[in-house]
């Protein structure tokens, strides 16, 4: 007969997938129906609707700043305090965005939710970690992480009914009732881990968080002011608080990112490859609805429906990674499938003003498989050949320069929208050609960003090819 702690053992392991499910859709609903609102949100803050980069970027980057911090956090005041304080602080984040009266107090907010995204995933998956055998994980991480595939499909679709048929203040309260069901789940069902031996480099955080930060406003504000020197000035500072991180991680005993990691070639191509193929990549599904809405005259569902596809055929896609690298490697892989991505954009700038909208709906299809095929071989190839005890914060260097790379490109592509929409001679006053150059801009750096991929061997990632 089993005892009641079996019993309540049983409970947690049949619970717990379903908070990480919780927390996961909530996470990747809010990643994905924002791009479709944006231009309704411009409009009743009184803003343009190309201004309004700084509500999606401001969340990107709290993501990533403060990603490193969870694992600390979680050892030191236990799994279920933190977690239940992350799904606070985004369900709070969330009430305050429903609020936001102006794009400021807007981006506060969503820099509040970032705070409880930045912890979320991370110490629920660390929870997991520790509560399931090996032999059980994967199943469990599988069940957990199916709402990661369902939310980007739902999103752009709800966030586009949300808008048009009630107001985009919806789009945030939806993730009220989930946070509420995730801190009930979580209080009575999240076990509680702690760590005896806690160290958490904040010297290295401060330098590396602000960093950062300092590149990342730079980049926003580029395209902002007619004066750029005091924005140059914050670029080299940035760059500057880089190498002082070098110097303090080459001394620290336990630096935040350890400096050999970067001695692993994969982990160096993999790391820089994620950077500059996703500065081109990741502005796509936000540029793409405001074309729709702004220069077409599309409502927020269209545009959602014609977006929805990406998400789609990635899931598809995802099958096929496996047998697609066991055949070419991931050097070719890598290497044409960029290639094919930088394709792809391009021809977003092909259809005139007087195209149907719909024929964009292939294009994003087939990006989201290729997309799918980017990411799971980057990412993999990240960590192929990295040793046990590096997999911990290699993963976390990996998980936060994604989160960047995301704000970078989408600070990169409106910049670029910004400069072409200021030629009035070059798109002949017409915004929908200040789109196309920049869908030309960026499908082009993305095609050149292929070349780092050259850096691999062929007999790269060898030992990953069979593992899904």
């Amino acid at each position: 007969m089993r005892t009641d702690t079996n019993q309540i053992n049983d409970k947690i392991k049949k619970i717990l997938p379903i908070i990480m499910a919780t927390s996961i859709f909530m996470q990747m609903l809010d990643s994905t129906i924002l791009n479709t609102a944006l231009p309704s949100i411009a409009e009743s803050l009184n803003e343009s609707p190309l201004n309004m980069q700084n509500a999606i970027i401001s969340y990107v980057l709290t993501l990533a700043l403060f990603m490193p911090a969870s694992g600390f956090l979680a050892d030191k005041f236990g799994t279920r305090k933190t977690f239940i304080l992350s799904l606070v602080l985004f369900s709070l984040g969330s009430v305050f965005c429903s609020l936001s009266q102006d794009l400021t107090q807007l981006v506060v907010s969503r820099v509040i939710q970032g705070l409880g995204g930045a912890l979320m995933t991370p110490v629920g998956k660390l929870a997991m970690i520790k509560t399931y055998k090996k032999n059980e994980l994967v199943k469990a991480l599988n069940y957990a992480i199916i709402p990661a595939l369902i939310g980007p499909v739902l999103g752009p679709l709800l966030g586009g009914y949300l808008v048009d048929y009630l107001s985009w203040h919806w789009i945030f309260i939806i993730n009220i009732p989930f946070g509420i069901a995730g801190i009930i789940l979580g209080m009575k069902y999240m076990p509680d881990y702690h760590s005896g031996e806690t160290h958490f480099d904040l010297k290295g955080f401060l330098i590396f968080a602000a960093a950062s930060l300092l590149l990342s406003v730079s980049l926003e504000l580029f395209g902002n002011t007619q004066n750029i020197t005091p924005i140059l000035m914050i670029f080299i500072l940035g760059f500057l608080l880089f190498y002082f991180y070098y110097r303090h991680a080459k001394k620290a005993t336990n630096p935040l990112f350890p400096l050999n990691l970067f001695q692993v070639r994969t982990f160096r191509v993999g790391i820089v490859g994620n950077m500059v193929t996703r500065l081109g990549i990741s502005s796509v599904p936000l540029l793409l609805p405001l074309m729709i809405q702004i220069a077409y005259g599309g409502s927020a569902v269209i545009s959602g429906w014609i977006v929805a596809p990406m998400a789609l055929t990635a899931m598809f896609g995802k099958n096929y990674v496996i047998q697609i690298l066991n055949r070419f490697g991931y050097r070719k892989t890598l290497y044409y499938n960029t290639i094919i991505l930088g394709i792809l954009i391009i021809f977003l700038a092909v259809p005139g003003i007087a195209d149907s909208l719909y024929w964009f709906v292939p294009i994003i299809a087939l990006m989201g498989f290729f997309n799918s095929i980017q990411f799971t071989s980057m990412n993999t190839i990240s960590i192929a050949d990295l040793r046990s005890f590096h997999t911990s914060s290699g993963n976390s260097l990996l998980s936060v320069n994604q989160q960047l790379a995301v704000g970078f490109g989408i600070s990169l592509g409106l910049l670029i929208l910004n400069i072409f929409e200021t030629q009035t001679n070059l798109i002949s006053g017409e915004i929908h050609n200040a789109f196309r150059y920049t869908f030309l801009t960026i499908g082009l750096l993305t095609i050149l960003s292929s070349n780092v991929f050259k850096r691999l061997h062929f007999a790269d990632g060898n030992n990953m090819k069979t593992v899904e």
